[in-house]
């Protein structure tokens, strides 16, 4: 089940309004898409469709497909030239993409490899042969929860007013590392907790390899130099 952050209609209206409203970690997916020969692109784990309308806009017949149904309500505000799927990955349906890009750290949601196992048949099954699946995850050795400081920070969202969201850590036992997200918005106070897995390089590839997948190059995210895997493959 995906978490409140994403699930709650509440949450999922002020998202946005806490990320980088550049995003430049999107950049090179945008880049990745406009191969030649590229036309047909999956964002799997689209959340609110940010990735995915820009991707349309750059021409691309693009399908964006997610579980949390509030976070896709979102997204079809952003762009009516996505078709938007409300899916796990595990339930993907063939759909012939030249490219699938699974951005964001989605790929540590999935806590045990029978879970990151069926979404990756799932994008398998979504991919023509021979197309390519881009995937990106924190390096566990980057310790990356070693920097995640208690933080409380405040947004003025239209349409909803002042927005305050604290974070938290809740537990590091890795590969495993839980946090909490605490909402305060018009007089209520709404919680999410999450939970990623940390996985090493050889564990992505294998569960790729499994899924049908030939890992083709593993790079780094350029706005995160030593920080995530970026692992680009075939099938």
């Amino acid at each position: 089940m995906p978490d409140p952050t994403f699930a709650d209609p509440r949450l999922a209206v002020v998202y946005d309004a806490f990320e980088d409203p550049r995003r430049p970690d999107l950049d090179p997916y945008v880049a990745r898409a406009r191969v030649p020969g590229t036309r047909r692109v999956l964002d799997v784990g689209c959340g609110t469709g940010v990735l995915a309308a820009q991707l349309a806009g750059a021409g691309l017949q693009v399908t964006g497909a997610d579980p949390a149904a509030a976070s896709l309500d979102v997204a079809r505000t952003r762009c009516d030239r996505v078709t938007w799927l409300h899916l796990a990955a595990a339930d993907l349906p063939p759909i012939e993409a030249d490219l699938a890009v699974m951005t964001g750290n989605v790929a540590q949601v999935f806590l045990t490899d029978d879970d990151l196992d069926a979404a990756l048949a799932g994008v398998a099954r979504a991919v023509r042969p021979g197309g390519r699946f881009v995937l990106e995850a924190r390096r566990p050795q980057a310790r990356a929860w070693e920097t995640w400081e208690p933080v409380e920070e405040h947004r003025d969202v239209p349409g909803v007013g002042r927005v305050e969201r604290a974070f938290a850590l809740l537990d590091v036992a890795p590969p495993f590392v839980s946090f909490r997200q605490t909402f305060r918005l018009g007089g209520e106070v709404v919680t999410s907790d999450s939970t990623l897995r940390f996985r090493e390089l050889d564990e992505l590839e294998d569960a790729l390899r499994r899924g049908g997948f030939s890992v083709d190059a593993v790079g780094q995210a350029p706005d995160r130099p030593g920080l995530e895997f970026v692992v680009d493959a075939v099938l």
